[in-house]
């Protein structure tokens, strides 16, 4: 049986299983082929993600391998929202909540902080990835940063008797989203290209002027756009729509929209909608993927090994090869080195030409998975 890594025989009597997963959309999205693993080798046991409120949000209306999502209360290395304080007594409650569980997997980093985490619920086999400086599971792979994160998952859930059933995450597209999705999309013409040109990094973000230039190429030549972002990321959406339409003006400025305020839910329509999305390596990104939308992706060389995708049929990569800061010099690649202050783009290299014909490469496939989801495909 396909296995990334030893593959033992999986515990007996498993009737619970806790996923320990943080972090953002991306980074749930990675675990997502190794909670599907588990399902499948341990048919008929509840499947607990301990997550945050966003991942409860997105598989609260969408069929998933997970039976429930409980939201992490602070935690340090595990769960550290601005503005909210670590609270013993808060992380018992979350502990109480859980309740006992029979298999604990820790896909949530190297382990220094969130092995004791997971094994502070008491399971009776754990499984996992460690740092030399980490605490012990019961079975574990050695936690080595520069690893593709979805084979990471996987490979822990191997440890678990796992065997893998699919490389790459994928979440179905609703109604719900679609029918959120109407109000921001009206009057959008197709084929639509959905443009992100944040990510929680800055130096992942390719430059808004770039993104400008994609943009009115796309909507010259026939295609709607829209530009999408967090509230946090508004004045770089705004930045990108307003140097668009600065060069487009008349009615091509019309073919551009600014979206910043999407429900999660809303959000999976419009990306859902697209027939290309064109983004830095983010969240976005990886949510379009697994709704089913080609994707062009702009990726830093070192990002391409934890975070690209395997296959090159519907998404295309454009990596930066860039090894050091482009202001202080230092070896950017250097696990052993602290991050240097400069938060400047090391994806700023990358072509707008090479984007832009992977985009209409993508774009002459044609069709969407809106489109699919719509005619039953």
């Amino acid at each position: 049986m396909p296995a990334i890594g030893p593959l033992p025989p999986p515990f007996p009597d498993v009737h619970r299983i806790a996923v320990l997963r943080g972090g953002g959309l991306g980074d749930l999205l990675f675990a997502v082929p190794a909670i599907q693993s588990l399902q499948a080798a341990y048919p008929g046991a509840e499947i607990l993600l301990l997550g945050t409120r966003m991942h409860a949000e997105l598989f609260a209306c969408r069929p998933s391998p997970i039976d429930r999502v409980i939201p992490l209360p602070p935690a340090k290395g595990v769960h550290e929202p601005p503005g909210r304080d670590f609270d013993d007594a808060e992380q018992q409650a979350f502990f109480d909540l859980v309740g006992p569980v029979d298999l604990g997997v820790q896909v949530h980093g190297g382990g220094r902080w969130s092995n004791p985490f997971l094994r502070r619920l008491g399971p009776r086999w754990t499984v996992g990835a460690r740092t030399p400086d980490a605490g012990e599971l019961d079975r574990w792979v050695p936690f080595r940063y520069y690893q593709n994160e979805t084979a990471r998952a996987l490979e822990v859930a191997g440890l678990a008797g796992a065997p893998v059933v699919a490389f790459e995450p994928s979440l179905s597209l609703v109604p719900e989203d679609l029918t959120a999705a109407e109000n921001a999309l009206a009057g959008l013409g197709k084929p639509l290209a959905v443009v992100h040109p944040g990510a929680s990094d800055p130096r992942r973000r390719w430059p808004p002027e770039e993104f400008a230039e994609v943009v009115v190429t796309l909507v010259g030549e026939g295609v709607s756009v829209a530009v999408i972002g967090t509230v946090e990321e508004r004045q770089l959406v705004d930045k990108v729509v307003s140097l668009a339409r600065g060069r487009l003006g008349g009615p091509g400025a019309g073919a551009v929209r600014a979206l910043t305020e999407l429900t999660l839910s809303a959000l999976c329509g419009v990306l859902g909608s697209a027939n290309v999305f064109v983004g830095n390596d983010s969240g976005p990104r990886h949510l379009a993927r697994a709704l089913g939308t080609p994707a062009v992706g702009v990726y830093w060389m070192g990002n391409v090994i934890n975070a690209g995708p395997l296959g090159r049929s519907r998404d295309r990569v454009l990596i930066a090869w860039r090894s050091t800061c482009p202001v202080c010099g230092v070896d950017v690649t250097r696990e052993d080195l602290p991050r240097c202050p400069h938060d400047v783009s090391f994806v700023a290299d990358v072509r707008v030409a090479d984007v832009l014909a992977e985009t209409r490469d993508l774009l002459a496939v044609g069709g969407s998975a809106a489109s699919a989801f719509s005619s039953g495909g």
